[in-house]
């Protein structure tokens, strides 16, 4: 009885999720293989022989990756020395962590645009330095790109990293420093090791948020193009949506490729979760 209490809650949510998001994905796959009512594959091959479109995907993929790589390298130490802090010091640590969250992207990636500019703060402190002659081109380029997807999503790995480093016993790196290991040592061959699946998960949560982003990239890209912008200017400028509804099939194929590898490789790091 209990069972059927529990799937009846359930049911409005499922009907919800299926007639607003399940049915108008399997439209929109269903969509992209029929033209003038005849199945082909044209808009896929033709998406994949063209290497315009292939230079947006490898942007795309290379500006997630290495917003990836920077917020494990920024965001893991940030978060141990947090979890490291007493509860009272913890939770504000982590207000101020979250704080850029409550700001909108839009109005962050303007901030960017005003500090990155060739007039900006950026370029105009280093040539007041004398460290260069000429302003440098970084605003409207993949660096604009990757810099406004790191303070976006930034983070986010860090609250992932911190629930799972708090829950680390301390006393295994004394364990290991007792044995003759090194600080450092102890912390690369403990700590890392303990902490890779809520890095990998924290790390889903920012490749895919940054595969899927728009207003950052449309903002800080400029005239660079990656999968998501390219999906707008098809849909709503050439208002072209069967070359739209390709692009949202690849962004989900990857999407689900990744979430499924790094999935299965957090469970296999981590069999007991």
């Amino acid at each position: 009885m209990k069972k059927k209490v529990i799937y009846l809650l359930l049911l409005p949510g499922l009907l919800f999720l299926t007639a607003f998001m399940l049915v108008p994905l399997l439209f929109t796959v269903v969509g992209t293989f029929f033209q003038e009512g005849q199945f082909t594959i044209s808009g896929y091959s033709y998406f994949f022989k063209d290497p315009y479109f292939l230079k947006i995907l490898w942007t795309t993929l290379r500006v997630s990756l290495l917003t990836t790589l920077i917020c494990i390298v920024l965001g893991f130490p940030v978060a141990y020395y947090i979890s490291k802090q007493s509860p009272r010091k913890k939770g504000l640590l982590l207000a101020l962590a979250i704080f850029p969250l409550l700001t909108s992207s839009v109005v962050r990636s303007f901030s960017w645009m005003i500090i990155l500019g060739k007039k900006g703060l950026f370029n105009n402190a280093l040539i007041s330095l004398g460290i260069i002659s000429e302003p440098l081109e970084i605003l409207y380029t993949p660096t604009a790109m990757m810099i406004g997807l790191v303070h976006l999503f930034l983070p986010l790995i860090i609250m992932t990293l911190v629930g799972v480093l708090e829950n680390i016993d301390p006393d295994l790196i004394k364990a290991a420093e007792s044995l003759g290991a090194k600080r450092f040592t102890a912390f690369y061959k403990v700590i890392v090791p303990l902490s890779v699946p809520g890095l990998i998960m924290g790390s889903i949560l920012v490749f895919v948020g940054s595969l899927t982003a728009y207003t950052t990239p449309a903002l800080l890209g400029g005239k660079q193009r990656v999968l998501s912008t390219f999906l707008y200017q098809n849909a709503m400028t050439l208002n072209d949506w069967q070359r739209a509804s390709v692009l949202a099939v690849i962004m989900m194929v990857i999407t689900f490729a990744v979430i499924t590898v790094m999935s299965k490789l957090a469970t296999r790091l981590n069999p007991k979760g």
